[in-house]
């Protein structure tokens, strides 16, 4: 493969990046970890290149309160953040992937519905689990509930496995905004979470993550672009084989 074509390689695969959420924050538990607390805050974008959208915003607190058999225990909190320029939403749901693959769930309180293997849209795709506000709709949306602009919610939730697991990671959380008022063309839209605060009053903290950085989709789009730029610049600079042979 030629240099030119490496760097061509590249840039594609950074320009197919810019079109997906960036996902890094995990959350470690374990048994020794009973009590520890994760805050995320959310914020919105719609489409599945993830155009954000100033003002939607949320956030979530999960507290495990018990490891038992196969199943975790967490207590949770969620609140919706929401401010201007956007009038109002409501977080109809929320959903994250789990480390092992999750065999069952159950909640209660604000959102005492689960759904395993749903799809969310905005370019997210198939979530393991997910909390939501109501029996009929799914996960991407239905329904009237949830919670709007200035309120939040709490209750619990289990995580149930196959067989025991001696420590969980959660990752690629999500909120989902229905009913948005106040920005044009727009009235519903998804929430990417990232950790803001991790602790624990019994674990070891060093088992709460805050994942990875990844660059805004806008930057690994500039980024290909660069690359792309370079590439061109050094093919035009290097003479080519049919002239250096007539010299």
């Amino acid at each position: 493969m030629t240099k030119f074509a490496a760097f061509a390689s590249l840039a594609i695969v950074a320009s197919l990046s810019a079109s997906s959420p960036a996902l890094a924050d995990s959350m470690l538990f374990n048994s020794s970890d009973v009590g520890k607390t994760v805050t995320l805050d959310y914020n919105g974008y719609s489409g599945s290149g993830g155009a954000a959208i100033d003002g939607l915003t949320g956030s979530t607190t999960f507290t495990l309160t018990g490891v038992a058999g196969n199943d975790y225990s967490f207590d949770y909190s969620v609140r919706n953040t929401t401010s201007a320029p956007v009038s109002d939403s409501r977080i109809s749901s929320f959903a994250f992937n789990t480390d092992p693959t999750i065999s069952g769930a159950a909640s209660t309180g604000a959102y005492s519905y689960t759904t395993l293997n749903s799809n969310y849209p905005n370019g997210i795709g198939t979530v393991d689990v997910c909390f939501k506000d109501a029996t009929t709709g799914s996960c991407a949306g239905g329904g009237s509930g949830g919670l709007t602009a200035g309120q939040s919610g709490t209750g619990t939730f289990v995580l149930s496995f196959a067989s025991p697991v001696s420590a969980l990671t959660l990752s690629d959380f999500f909120v989902r905004y229905q009913s948005i008022v106040g920005v044009s063309g727009i009235t519903s839209a998804s929430g990417a979470g990232t950790i803001s605060s991790g602790g624990t009053s019994g674990g070891s903290t060093s088992t709460s993550t805050g994942g990875t950085s990844v660059p805004e989709p806008g930057m690994l789009g500039l980024f290909g672009a660069g690359i792309i730029g370079l590439a061109l610049a050094r093919r035009r600079r290097q003479p080519s084989r049919m002239t250096l042979a007539a010299a």
